[in-house]
């Protein structure tokens, strides 16, 4: 395994575009892109906000979630920031688009970091309007879509499993079913490969799993810290990784032991 990227914060939501990697930096409040040969780290946008996610629209469009403002910020050309759509209310999460252009963004029922009490959350439709898609996960976490364009893959860290939703020709979403169960498994950021089986990062557990439906595992890789997500560019597996020290903690990894981390891998990316 390689380190690409080290002394970093919370690192989360990696993309894989354009032959680079892309991801953001919770703790620093950037979004970052490397080579894959860990040159040429390069500061693409600057957002104050935690969460902190990406995605790549179709046209070459990068999407960022401001969570803190409830809104959806895009990224032009000439890299200023301009506002893409609105969420109407703080406390978003993760962020997914299909080769269509239908986002999809999750969001907890609670506020992990206050203290809250726990409430389950949801993954909505960002259109014209803000459209709720799916209700009743626990803590949804990252997605996915297939290559396809049919299929939505949620991660449900709290209830240990990943969800798959039916993508319809409108963008909504149904046929609710469990596509994997993890066991003691806690899924964070998620990504497909060419074979449809799913990897997904887990932080407890220190490790990236790769599984088939159902939830069979197929390979595993174990870090030294908590793993938050990972992507998949070309054969090569990109993890985001650190040093966690707790959802109420002043600071919710340990400064300075974000990395990311880069392992070859028999299957590519989808």
């Amino acid at each position: 395994m390689r380190i690409l990227v080290d002394g970093r914060g919370l690192l989360e939501s990696p993309r894989w575009h354009g032959g680079r990697l892309y991801f953001a930096d919770w703790s620093a409040g950037e979004v970052l892109a490397v080579a894959p040969d860990g040159g040429g780290t390069e500061v693409v946008a600057r957002v104050d906000s935690l969460p902190l996610c990406i995605a790549w629209l179709p046209g070459d469009r990068l999407i960022i979630v401001d969570s803190r403002r409830g809104r959806l910020l895009r990224r032009e050309p000439g890299g200023a920031l301009v506002p893409h759509a609105e969420l109407g209310r703080p406390g978003w999460n993760d962020i997914a688009a299909d080769g269509r252009g239908n986002i999809y963004v999750n969001g907890a029922g609670f506020d992990p970091m206050a203290g809250q009490e726990f409430a389950p959350g949801a993954v909505f439709r960002a259109a014209d309007v803000v459209l709720p898609a799916a209700d009743d996960i626990a803590f949804p976490n990252g997605m996915a879509v297939t290559p396809d364009d049919r299929t939505l893959i949620v991660a449900d860290s709290y209830r240990h499993h990943l969800l798959a939703f039916d993508i319809g020709p409108d963008g909504a979403l149904a046929n609710r079913r469990v596509w994997a169960e993890l066991g003691t498994g806690v899924p964070d950021g998620i990504c497909i490969d060419a074979e449809g089986a799913v990897w997904y990062a887990d932080v407890p557990n220190r490790c990236c799993v790769r599984v088939a439906a159902g939830g069979a595992e197929l390979q595993r890789v174990t870090v030294d810290r908590g793993a938050f997500a990972c992507a998949l560019g070309g054969s090569t597996l990109f993890v985001t990784a650190a040093r966690w020290q707790g959802m109420t903690a002043a600071q919710m990894v340990e400064p300075g032991s974000g990395q990311v981390l880069a392992i070859e891998v028999a299957v590519p990316n989808a």
